[in-house]
């Protein structure tokens, strides 16, 4: 062999280490009824997650968050309020929204953890709303939780409750007061028979049916009502609901939305928060005139008290005594006596409000529930403003308590504020009451002066004069607490919320977000290409088998000889009973090579028939069959042949030729028989088959004895074509003791059959020197125009219809059922 021919070798080995992309690509290009079928598949399962899912919705709403002005509000009302302190904070909305707290009241007032269902063709549909009737529930008991409660209508007032349980409890709630327990409930089907309007008492339920506006149900109808767990439905919500100012300017207008599949519950609970929000938003505005008017009612009450009392007291003096008159000096002086008593009853009145006031500032650690100091004619500047700063902050305070942690240093700096504001309120009240008890004295004085005035009268007139002038002081203190109440009550009424909604909530139609259906099927598209280009990957990747001739090319640099293509026969003679067929001219494609390379590659010393082995790595590659059919061929052609079977460990041959086994190459290497006797003739002309004979203890050993040499040289002279069978190169050694006997050797390859690995072994052995004169030829080959290319000489024999056409080829019509099976395999 030349050095070239041994680095060619060499460099091909050297490449195998690379990713052959080519050969990947040609694969998946074999396999593209198995990626299309894979698309296919995955497009059908998007469509059917498709129609399988609900529609997701998303609708808006619009609130406006401002601190608006009572329009009754002046500078002459006579009570002071707290307009809402910092109600108008969009941060302190938008978190509020997102509390816990204000989605209970949502839900809780919408009762959205209740579902009505009904079957739909996929799944089970919530119908909210769109029920005819409506459930009122019995909130002092428990009902089930995601159980499915079937209410199946009978009659036109009549249904019947069905569930099935697989558990003897369940966990239950109550709605009132979020209470959960386990209860018994029945074991499988449970049925029970109601009117509309009769209470449902179960373990599992408790409620009571009416129709929605006289709507009536057809029998037979089904629907299904499901409770949910209260937190678990408010956390869902909590989370759902998203709020973004509405434009990037600074507009006091946010943006609520919220998605689901139910657009009329999505209507509802954006409208529902809203309103909530704007209702809890005027409660918390008007805390403190609703204080003040609950001090004013109580102060009123014992005024009306007192003055029912000195009214009796007053007709019960005067049936007692007679009508007389009193001077009108008198009357000056009591008249006097009367503003100063009054003026003595409203230092009262304030001293009373301070000492409570005081008692509630050290006692109490809420301070949203302090009346309006004015209510009692308190006009004290740094009173009205320390009471307005506490009142507010503790408002604020209150209100982060639903959106911020109780470690926060928020509370901290407030609680630090109000605790200041506190002191400087306390020390403001002290000298506050020190200054009235010093206008006391003067008054209590003058008071004195008054009644000795009147001292000189007669005791009735002294006493009907004192029950006048407390009867007088009486009305005149109900007069005004009645005018301080219609003052803040008016200023309440008129007062209105922060909030207010600029758009509300409403299904116009769409709104529709998902599924994407697109998106779906775009995945489906993904997927169903690149899982089977990665599956096909693997197996390329972890593939070690020989599948074309160009893989052939690419791993060794051995010649190929010829192709063969995959043919079903009952035997191995296809060249004799079917000498039209495409193998049988593959095999003369074989022989007509083999002349070329005897041609150009064999030096004989001296005249006599050629020999030629096959072998192959593996058993199983077609070395028999190539055998047999390469005599057959020679023979065909007029040329003595003769095959010799040199497999003794696994022996084929003979049984084609309907030979027995008992005598051949075995015997005569012992001496039991001649070579005469071990020659079987054949019913094919030209053609003689020596078989192994009885399968010896020593294979290896018979062919390596002295008898192989002159047995060769023998039939040299004989017969013009020796074609050798002999075991498979990559088992055992016996074929490389015949090597040397070989002027050409064919090496088998069975496509999708024998491992790359093997060729490395031949190419070692070729390159060392232990194999000659060798090339390939490739059996089971299928002719694919996207894997097999540019090889040269001889290939357009090696398979099927291509070269000569029908008319040439005897090959048998397929049946449906063959055609079938050869589709599904070359997918």
């Amino acid at each position: 062999m030349a050095y070239n021919e041994f680095d060619d070798i060499e460099n091909i080995e050297s490449k195998q280490i690379t990713f052959d992309f080519k050969g990947y690509l040609f694969k998946v290009l074999n396999l593209w009824k198995f990626v299309f079928l894979c698309i296919g598949t995955a497009l059908i399962i998007a469509y059917l997650i498709n129609v399988r899912k609900e529609n997701v919705y998303k609708l808006e709403s619009l609130i406006s968050v401002e601190n608006d002005q009572n329009p009754f509000f002046t500078a002459n009302t006579s009570i002071s309020f707290n307009w809402g302190g910092v109600s108008g904070k969009m941060g302190k909305t938008m978190t509020t929204l997102q509390t816990r707290t204000h989605n209970e009241k949502v839900v809780d007032s919408l009762q959205f953890y209740m579902d009505h269902l009904v079957q739909g063709k996929y799944r089970k549909i919530d119908v909210y709303k769109e029920v005819p009737f409506v459930v009122d529930l019995d909130f002092s008991k428990f009902q089930v939780l995601n159980g499915l409660i079937g209410i199946r209508f009978i009659s036109t007032n009549e249904f019947e409750v069905f569930t099935e349980f697989e558990n003897p409890q369940m966990l239950a709630q109550r709605y009132d007061t979020k209470e959960k327990a386990r209860v018994k409930v029945p074991q499988k089907t449970f049925k029970k028979t109601f009117s509309i309007g009769e209470p449902i008492v179960l373990p599992f339920f408790n409620a009571t049916l009416q129709f929605r506006n006289g709507k009536t149900v057809k029998p037979n109808t089904e629907f299904f009502l499901q409770f949910k767990n209260f937190d678990h439905v408010v956390h869902s919500y909590k989370q759902g609901i998203m709020i973004k100012t509405f434009d990037k300017s600074n507009s006091p207008v946010l943006a609520l939305s919220l998605s689901g599949t139910n657009k009329a519950k999505i209507v509802d609970y954006l409208n529902t928060t809203a309103a909530i929000l704007s209702l809890t938003e005027l409660e918390r505005k008007n805390l403190y005139a609703t204080n003040t008017i609950k001090f004013i009612d109580s102060s009123l009450a014992a005024v009306d008290i007192n003055l029912k009392e000195v009214t009796k007291e007053m007709n019960d003096f005067r049936k007692k005594n007679k009508v007389f008159d009193v001077g009108a000096e008198m009357l000056d002086v009591s008249a006097r006596l009367k503003g100063f008593e009054a003026q003595k009853e409203a230092e009262i009145a304030k001293l009373d409000y301070l000492d409570r006031l005081e008692i509630y500032l050290r006692t109490k650690t809420d301070y949203t529930s302090i009346a309006a100091p004015t209510s009692v004619g308190i006009s004290e500047t740094n009173i009205l403003s320390s009471v307005r700063k506490i009142t507010e902050l503790a408002i604020e305070r209150q209100s982060l308590e639903y959106t911020t942690r109780k470690e926060s240093d928020i509370f901290k700096n407030l609680d630090r504020q109000i605790d200041a504001e506190k002191n400087v309120l306390l020390e403001t009240i002290k000298s506050t009451v020190s200054t009235i008890n010093i206008q006391l004295g003067t008054i209590n004085r003058n008071i004195a002066k008054m009644e000795a005035q009147l001292s000189g009268l007669p005791e009735d007139q002294q006493e009907y004069l004192k029950i006048q002038r407390k009867l007088s002081i009486s009305q005149e203190a109900y007069d005004i607490y009645m005018i301080k109440r219609s003052e803040a009550a008016i200023v309440k009424a008129a007062n209105i919320s922060d909030i207010t909604i600029v758009d509300e909530a409403k299904d116009i139609g769409g709104g529709i977000i998902g599924p994407n259906k697109s998106l779906n099927y775009m995945m489906g598209l993904m997927l169903g290409f690149f899982i089977p280009m990665f599956l096909i990957f693997v197996v390329f990747l972890l593939d070690n088998t020989i599948h074309g001739s160009d893989e052939v090319e690419q791993l060794s640099s051995i010649p190929i000889l010829g192709l063969i293509g995959k043919y079903r026969y009952h035997n191995n003679l296809v060249v004799f009973e079917k000498p039209k067929s495409a193998v049988a001219e593959s095999f003369r494609s074989i022989r007509s090579s083999l002349q070329f390379f005897y041609k150009n590659k064999l030096k004989v010393e001296g005249e006599g028939g050629k020999t030629i082995m096959v072998t192959s790595s593996v058993s199983g590659e077609g070395k028999t069959f190539c055998s047999i059919n390469i005599a057959t061929v020679y023979a065909l052609s007029g040329k003595r042949t003769i095959l010799l079977g040199l497999d003794l460990r696994k022996p084929k041959i003979f049984g084609d030729f309907d030979l027995t086994n008992e005598q051949g190459v075995v015997n005569y290497f012992i001496g039991d028989s001649t070579l005469e006797e071990v020659v079987n003739h054949t019913h094919i002309d030209n053609l003689d088959v020596i078989t192994s004979g009885p399968i010896p203890p020593n294979p290896s050993e018979l062919l390596m004895s002295t008898k192989m040499s002159p047995l060769i040289k023998e039939l040299r002279q004989t017969y013009d074509m020796i074609v050798l069978d002999t075991p498979p190169l990559g088992l055992v050694t016996d074929a490389l003791e015949l090597v040397q006997y070989a002027d050409a050797t064919i090496f088998m390859v069975r496509l999708d059959y024998t491992k790359k690995g093997m060729l490395q072994l031949i190419n070692a052995k070729y390159r060392v020197g232990e194999v000659r004169n060798i090339s390939f030829v490739l059996n089971f080959y299928k002719h694919k125009t996207n894997h097999n290319y540019g090889y040269g000489y001889g290939y357009g024999y090696g398979y099927g219809y291509g070269v000569y056409g029908n008319a040439y080829h005897e090959d048998s019509n397929k049946s449906v059922v063959q055609k079938i099976k050869a589709f599904i395999k070359s997918i």
